[in-house]
């Protein structure tokens, strides 16, 4: 049974840091392209970052571009997001996804095959 769960959201205030983690089971995570996406209250889930299997090649929104950092561990199985410089419009349930697709647009969310639960961010002003 394959599971991805995030972990890691919370409160914070603008301009602070944090770190979300996902843990893969049941799969073979280096395989697996992943990425991050999140929705905001009343909001359409979008495109946050997305990393390839071995972690060479690293995509991001234009929102968060220069302050988030993807990441991965293949022998923990986990996925990183790193938020830095966080706004107030980061606030958002964010959720990591895997995908086995190839030649697929990494923020097709169709492609993806598996999805986390999700880990609430709350950014204050």
């Amino acid at each position: 049974q394959v599971q991805l769960v995030e972990s890691g959201g919370g409160w914070v205030q603008a301009e602070d840091s944090l770190r979300l983690s996902c843990v893969a089971t049941g799969l073979t995570f280096s395989s697996y392209r992943m990425g991050w996406f999140r929705q905001a209250p009343g909001q359409e889930r979008e495109f946050v970052s997305a990393i390839n299997w071995s972690g060479g090649r690293l995509y991001y929104a234009d929102s968060v571009k220069g302050r988030f950092t993807i990441s991965r561990d293949n022998a923990k199985k986990t996925v990183y997001l790193q938020m830095s410089s966080m706004k107030p419009e980061d606030t958002a349930i964010y959720y990591c996804a895997g995908t086995l697709a190839r030649g697929t647009s990494y923020t097709n969310q169709a492609s993806y095959d598996y999805w986390g639960q999700g880990t609430q961010v709350t950014v204050s002003a």
